[in-house]
Formats: structure tokens, C-alpha cells, sequence
């Protein structure tokens, strides 16, 4: 492999020094044929992440950079190198994978092979300490319960589109919001459980344990402590929308339908809408596994954490009938295709724009860390299969990039509109942030 790169190293240098003089821009684009074919036999190297260096070798090329732009999946590279024969161009971040498009002038070529981008994911710490307690505060000086109680097991994370963060606390019987310069509030309720409704500190809550932003930017929350589903509006006013008839542990907003959905976790389990005020109606799904965390995408496509089962499954908009599932159903930690892939005691889960989806995965009533998943996991959207996104199978706490990075019970996850993931860490009582490039 280092045989390779260095290779690799080598004819760029040489590509580079060869093209000192044919880079500068020619008249009447001297090298290539206007209408004849672009041809790409082949970019080096297949694989790589932002910033990395592609050689294009072919024909009909030119001698000027600033007639040739090469694109990848609409985003375009920098142009660093040319002459008639080959090209240098440098793949930006957040790239994705995919074809390569070359063009010159009116003429344009795909390549065949696809390029690989492989993401670096950075996780830190965005906010809160490894002990359990009520502060508020900037970042790590702020203080969360989010696993005081080895029982506690919330999975209430939300992200708005003015990136506030928004926590479900437990063990602190509130609603914590976290601005994008990572400063902790109260935003509803207090750190004294009961039940009212009210204007910020003035609501009372038991065990909130699921949110859910709906289109007007309302908050849902779930509290099976009080067996009630809260709307919350953005001034922090708390009201109780629906009550449960089996304690609701999980809620989500449809935009599709424009409804708010709730679910308790039990077996067999069911997905209720809540029509109005005081008004649930007849579940759209029944006959669940324990089922955890639920989500709608933007097509209004439902995708549900089957804790019970240990798989993530997805039903069709409307009629919900099932379209896909990823787990093999067996516990574990393995990432494949669907049917191989295992998970053990998922919780949590996040859609994003794209219809990939993201699982928090320790579930467990203690937040046991012998649990054989300790990571946040990736679906894609096209195939369903699966991947880590970043931690490992082993809990623990560490700052990191990919599956170097640690979590111990993760048990929410969040993704904003930029692409970056927010994570309940339950036992390190910490929310960490996941940027991926």
C-alpha cells in the first residue's frame, strides 16, 4: 500500500512540473478538439476525502485551468494542473460519492468508475460533564442528568433550523435548549418533577423522554412519568395536547400528513396519531416489538427502532406497509447488507434530508455497558445497508474521529441541516456533536 501512495506521489510531482508551463493559459484553447470526445480512461486514487489530490488520465484535455471545471455529484473540484492528456483536480469536502464530470467548453464526459469519498467524522463534546446535575451554562460547564438513574432512558433530541438543540433531561424533569454556540438553558419546566402546564420554568414535568419539532417550530414531548403528550411552543408554554392510554414514550411529526404521532414501548405495541387536541386516533400501526424511536422523512416515509427486534424498519407513506428492514434480528454489532447487519438493543433514531438514517444504539433498561453496540449507526437511504457512523462496540468516553471516538449508552440522536448529528450520551451525561467532512 505505502509502495502505492508513494508511487501515486511520484507521478503527481511529475504531472505537476510537466504541467508549470502548459497550465498557463493558451489562446484558442490550444489541446483539444472542440466536438470530438472527452475521454477519461482513468482517475487515481478511487478513494479519498476532502482535500485529496485526483490525477485524470485521457485525451482531448487542454492547456488552460480556467477551461476546465470537473464536477462531482454538482460540486465542483479545484482545477490545479493541466495539459492535453491529463488533469489534477482536488475533491472539496463533503463531496459524497459518485461520477466524476469533465468539461471543456461545450464538450463534457462521465467517468465510467465512481469515486469513493470516504467521510472523516470528528466527535467532541458539545455540551455537559461525565457527573449528573442541573446547571445551566456554556458547553462543558453546563450539567445535564441524563443518566443519574441507571433507568433513565430518554432519547429526546432535536435540532431546529436556527441549529438549537433541544434535550429531553430526565433526570432533571425539563427541557434543556442548547444554542449554536453550544450556551445550556432551561427552556421548559424546572428540575422538580410533577405535572403542569405553564410558560417555562413555570411547567412541570416527570420523565420526559422523547421530542419532536413540528413545521410551525412547536416542541412534542413525550413523559411517560405523566402518561402525557405536551406541545410546547417557542416561547417555552407548555400544554398538554393528547394523554396516552399506555404510558408514550416516543413521538414525531409527519409533514406530510401534518399530524404528530406518539408510541408507547411495550409488546405488542402500537403507532397512534393525534388528530387534535384531546383527540388520538386509531393507531396506523399495531402488532410492534417494543418499539422505540420513530421518525418520518420528508416524504412521509415512517422508520421505526424495533428495540424488541433489534432492527430498524421502514414502512410506506400512507399505507404503511412494510418497505425495507436492516438487522438481521439477531443481537450483535455487525455492519452489511440488511439482512446481515446486526444490532443490539436499538433505541433512538434521526432522518435526514437524504432519507439516511441514524441509530442510537443501547437501549438497555440500565444502560448496560457491556452492551454489544455502543455506537451510532448509518443506514443508507437507497440500499439500507449498514454502516458505523462513528464509536464501536465498546462504551467508554472519548473525543475522536470514526470508531476511534467513544460513547457509553447513546440513546438519542439528532441531525441538523447541515449534515451534523447531536447524541444523547446517556451514561457520560454529555451531548457530543459528530461533524462529518
Amino acid at each position: 500500500m505505502l509502495k502505492n501512495i508513494n508511487a501515486y506521489i511520484l507521478i503527481g510531482c511529475l504531472f505537476l512540473m510537466t504541467c508549470a508551463v502548459g497550465c498557463k493559459k493558451e489562446s484558442g484553447g490550444n489541446g483539444h478538439n472542440a466536438g470530438e470526445p472527452i475521454v477519461i480512461n482513468e482517475f487515481l486514487p478511487v478513494q479519498g476525502g476532502g482535500g485529496t489530490e485526483v490525477l485524470f488520465t485521457g485525451s482531448n484535455y487542454i492547456n488552460d485551468t480556467n477551461q476546465v471545471t470537473v464536477t462531482l455529484n454538482g460540486k465542483p473540484l479545484k482545477v490545479v494542473g493541466v495539459n492535453g492528456s491529463q488533469i489534477m483536480a482536488v475533491v472539496p469536502k463533503k463531496a459524497g460519492s459518485g461520477h466524476f464530470v469533465v468539461k471543456i467548453g461545450d464538450d463534457s464526459v462521465v467517468s465510467t468508475g465512481i469515486f469513493n469519498y470516504v467521510y472523516t467524522r470528528t466527535v467532541s463534546t458539545f455540551a455537559g460533564g461525565n457527573t449528573a446535575g442541573f446547571a445551566n451554562g456554556k458547553g462543558t460547564d453546563a450539567m445535564f442528568n441524563l443518566g443519574g438513574a441507571n433507568w433513565y432512558r430518554s432519547m429526546g433530541i432535536v435540532v431546529d433550523d436556527k441549529l438549537n438543540v433541544f434535550v429531553a433531561d430526565p433526570g432533571n424533569h425539563c427541557i434543556r435548549k442548547i444554542d449554536s454556540n453550544a450556551n445550556v438553558t432551561t427552556f421548559s419546566g424546572t428540575a422538580v418533577s410533577g405535572y403542569a402546564d405553564g410558560k417555562g420554568t413555570a411547567a412541570r414535568f416527570s420523565l420526559p423522554y422523547d421530542l419532536a419539532l413540528d413545521a410551525s417550530g412547536n416542541l412534542w414531548c413525550a413523559d411517560p412519568g405523566n402518561w402525557d403528550i405536551r406541545k410546547i411552543e417557542p416561547d417555552g408554554t407548555a400544554t398538554t395536547w393528547a394523554w396516552g392510554s399506555e404510558a408514550p414514550w416516543s413521538v414525531a411529526f409527519d409533514k406530510i400528513t401534518g399530524k404528530v404521532y406518539w408510541a408507547g414501548c411495550s409488546s405488542p405495541g402500537s403507532i397512534y396519531p393525534i388528530n387534535g387536541q384531546w383527540s388520538v386516533g386509531t393507531p396506523i400501526l399495531t402488532g410492534l416489538n417494543y418499539p422505540a424511536g420513530f421518525k418520518f422523512d420528508n416524504s412521509g416515509n415512517l422508520y421505526v427502532s424495533m428495540h424488541g427486534d433489534n432492527m430498524i424498519k421502514k414502512y410506506k407513506a400512507a399505507t404503511w406497509t412494510l418497505a425495507a428492514t436492516a438487522g438481521s434480528g439477531v443481537v450483535g454489532y455487525a455492519n452489511g447488507a440488511p439482512s446481515v447487519a446486526k444490532f443490539a438493543n436499538p433505541w433512538g433514531l434521526a432522518v435526514d434530508a437524504g432519507g439516511n438514517v441514524y441509530v442510537a444504539t443501547n437501549g438497555t433498561w440500565d444502560g448496560s455497558v457491556t452492551n454489544a453496540d455502543q455506537a451510532i449507526r448509518y443506514i443508507d437511504g437507497a440500499t439500507f445497508n449498514v454502516s458505523t457512523f462513528a464509536g464501536s462496540s465498546s462504551a467508554g468516553y472519548a473525543d475522536a474521529v470514526g470508531e476511534a471516538a467513544a460513547f457509553s449508552a447513546p440513546t438519542g440522536v439528532a441531525v441538523d441541516k447541515n449534515g451534523t448529528v447531536y447524541v444523547l450520551d446517556k451514561n457520560n451525561n454529555r451531548i457530543r456533536k459528530i461533524i462529518s467532512e
